[in-house]
């Protein structure tokens, strides 16, 4: 049985995976090139996004822990869906900050739920790191499956008709597919669940602030998200600016990259899952991955051609982000118990908006006073602070 729960949990981030990459793909692209929006606000739209994501995730965890974590993901689909979709209609700054921040308030729904659901159905820690691993490896192989499918999509139809098609496709994602995941762990069945759960908030923010892994992995985690915030928002501007060629369509060069990005982000996890469980492992990982997206953002950003602006960019989306997001959850899920888990996450995941957020106040200013290039190597700068935070930590995990 275990097996088979492993085997639909990654089919699921799989699938996930697919719609997410893909849409977001053809989302970047449209904002820069249908939409038409300037470097403040494409870095401003990310913000209203995480402030969303902010605001909801802990109360998202309180739920997924007092009710049901399958509820929360298949609650988390729709809204997701949904937003996805309204994306592809829309073009006027107003509804596309609706639309995100749609997208947004399901991504808080689903944080952490999905760790904890599997960790709990599993019933142990024996396999769950590598589990997790391959949660990340799958991600990314969903992305390359995504690129090149919605990508193709955009190509043969247009923008609109392939964020439209994601949108709607992971509204019966969820439909059809978590719904029917089962539930072992049953929190709805005790009286005082609720009031438990926010006890398990208040241990949760006490546990991060008295264990120093988590802690420092809360604020590296926050630091390296601000600076992907600045790499996220400004990287189809970037490379328009630097120059694409006028043939192939745009579309078809970001899916060529992107996919390039993911199927080096494989390969990396490929080789940190062989070597996951031995002692500091996850630790120096992040710690490196901290150092190849500096170095990465940094080339990026001070590119003379899009031939050294790609390279850059496949270090940092391909190695750096994710190698890294995969690092801190199991440094995070292997210090917390049962009872509290999505709530933890979601302080995790909490850490990761915060820093989009409130570093992404400071890069819009800054986009809007200065240049990409200077914001830019300013989030280079965040993420290689970062590494040396969390350097500090034990290094036996």
């Amino acid at each position: 049985m275990r097996s088979d729960l492993i085997t639909a949990y990654l089919r699921w981030a799989f699938m996930r995976a697919v719609l997410a990459r893909g849409w977001w793909l053809c989302t970047g692209l449209y904002l820069v090139v249908v939409a038409d929006l300037p470097p403040s606000q494409l870095v401003l739209i990310g913000v209203c996004q995480h402030v969303t994501v902010l605001v909801a995730e802990v109360p998202a965890g309180v739920l997924a822990d007092a009710v049901s974590r399958r509820l929360a993901l298949v609650v988390a689909h729709l809204v997701l869906g949904v937003g996805m979709a309204i994306t592809g209609v829309v073009t006027g700054f107003g509804w596309l900050v609706v639309s995100q921040c749609l997208w947004g308030l399901g991504w808080a729904i689903s944080s952490g739920a999905d760790v904890a659901w599997i960790t709990d159905e599993l019933d142990g820690h024996d396999v769950i790191d590598e589990v997790l691993v391959a949660q990340g490896r799958r991600e990314l192989l969903g992305t390359l499956a995504g690129i090149a499918g919605f990508g193709g999509l955009a190509w043969v139809t247009n923008l609109s008709s392939a964020i439209a098609v994601a949108g709607l496709t992971m509204v019966a994602l969820g439909l059809a597919t978590v719904a029917r995941w089962p539930e072992t762990w049953a929190p709805r069945d005790h009286p005082d669940r609720w009031m438990a759960s926010l006890t398990n908030v208040r241990r949760g923010a006490a546990t991060a602030v008295a264990d120093r892994t988590i802690a420092l992995v809360l604020v590296g985690t926050f630091l390296v998200n601000g600076g992907a915030m600045g790499f996220g928002r400004l990287f189809e501007q970037r490379l328009v600016v630097l120059g694409l060629p006028s043939s192939p369509a745009p579309i078809v060069w970001f899916a060529a990259i992107a996919l390039a990005g993911a199927a080096v982000g494989a390969i990396g996890l490929g080789q940190a899952q062989r070597r996951i469980s031995g002692a500091g492992v996850a630790t120096r990982l992040y710690i490196w991955s901290c150092a190849a997206g500096c170095i990465g953002l940094g080339l990026f950003a001070l590119a003379p051609d899009t031939r050294f602006a790609i390279a850059g960019a496949l270090v940092v989306s391909g190695l750096s982000l994710p190698v890294g997001r995969v690092a801190a959850t199991i440094l995070v899920n292997r210090r917390t118990k049962s009872a509290a888990r999505a709530t933890v996450h979601s302080l995790l995941s909490q850490a990761e908006n915060l820093g989009e957020a409130t570093c992404g106040i400071a890069l819009t200013l800054l986009a809007a006073s200065t240049s990409s290039t200077v914001t830019l190597v300013g989030s280079a700068v965040l993420i290689g602070v970062a590494g040396f935070v969390v350097a500090a930590a034990p290094r036996r995990l």
